[in-house]
């Protein structure tokens, strides 16, 4: 691939990064406005409660791909792991590591972009993928479950923020 094209996954991916930090952030605030039997109830998604899904995108995004592209490690925790117990804990730590990802993005260089990813699966077994398509599975599998938890946010009869990429395009500076 050329070398414009390796500059230009770097500023796609940084947009999708500067988009998750707007996201999460935005999505965190609603959740906290929950009394605490609305944020800890089975709403019928795959982790059960918006707690749940929310320690589920700390596992994934930040406990497990993060170290994967960051320190080419591929550690070992449960998907479904309640990491946080406390809230704003939780949030705490959604909101750092989101913020996180532009700056190991930024640390890439151009060649980077054409490797692999290579770790090992939940299930012990080596794997190796695209790089570029595979850090696209972590902010799309973000936004997967940010709308699964908008959706819980209105079947619970509690207002849900605007979270279209679109709309942080329009509003980058709006929280």
């Amino acid at each position: 691939m050329s070398t414009t094209m390796n500059r230009g996954w770097a500023v796609h991916f940084d947009l999708f990064a500067r988009y998750n930090v707007w996201a999460t952030g935005r999505l965190i605030a609603a959740a906290q406005a929950l009394p605490d039997g609305d944020y800890r109830r089975d709403t019928g998604l795959f982790f059960r409660s918006i707690h749940g899904t929310l320690n589920h995108l700390l596992v994934g995004e930040h406990l497990l791909w993060f170290v994967r592209f960051a320190e080419g490690r591929s550690p070992t925790v449960a998907l479904d792991a309640e990491i946080e117990t406390d809230r704003a804990q939780l949030a705490y730590r959604l909101r750092e590591g989101a913020a996180r990802w532009a700056s190991l993005i930024a640390s890439w260089g151009p060649e980077r972009w054409d490797g692999t990813l290579d770790y090992t699966t939940m299930r012990g077994t080596p794997a190796s993928l695209p790089f570029a398509a595979t850090l696209a599975h972590v902010f799309n599998h973000g936004t997967h479950h940010r709308g699964q938890i908008s959706a819980a946010l209105t079947a619970l009869g509690h207002p849900c923020p605007e979270l279209d990429l679109v709309y942080y395009l329009q509003n980058p500076s709006q929280p």
